[in-house]
């Protein structure tokens, strides 16, 4: 609602998709018969919600919020790539990594996509680009995700591993 009172795009679309990114744990539980823990719940939309904040203001005015973003954000990705490496027998570490860098770059080609096609054409964009060193550190944030998720996998994620 905020979004639409200041007419803010880019919030609106945000936390749109955050709407729909705190179902994903309902999603997964009936697509693939797993059941997540109530943290681990709470860690996926928690995730959703500092995105969606994080349009109204915070990834401008807090240095570090886009930091804990692209970190948690990846290491909810990490962790999928990781249940689903362990449950297949499969070592994670090189799957964890690949799918992590690979989307983290993806999303920074599409974060740059949007934000210029929407100043080329004169509309607010719903995604904000801030240049190569804000996209060397996403990435180097996207990494630290997937290390936190490959350090503690085995500990946090063995019950979704054992399901997937």
């Amino acid at each position: 609602m905020v979004g639409v009172r200041r007419r803010d795009p880019g919030a609106v679309v945000n936390a749109a998709v955050a709407a729909v990114g705190t179902h994903l744990p309902a999603l997964a539980e009936r697509a693939y018969g797993i059941e997540f823990r109530p943290w681990q719940r709470v860690y996926v939309q928690t995730a959703m919600i500092t995105h969606a904040i994080g349009m109204l203001g915070p990834y401008d005015d807090v240095w570090w919020w886009d930091h804990l973003t692209h970190m948690h954000s990846s290491s909810i990705l990490g962790g999928a790539v990781f249940a689903i490496s362990r449950h297949r027998g499969r070592d994670p570490r090189p799957r964890v990594v690949a799918a992590v860098v690979c989307l983290g770059l993806a999303w920074e080609i599409v974060e740059y996509g949007v934000h210029a096609a929407g100043k080329r054409f004169g509309i607010e964009p719903v995604l904000v680009s801030y240049g190569k060193r804000d996209t060397v550190l996403d990435l180097g944030f996207d990494l630290v995700g997937a290390i936190l998720v490959l350090a503690l996998g085995d500990r946090v994620l063995g019950d979704l591993a054992a399901e997937a």
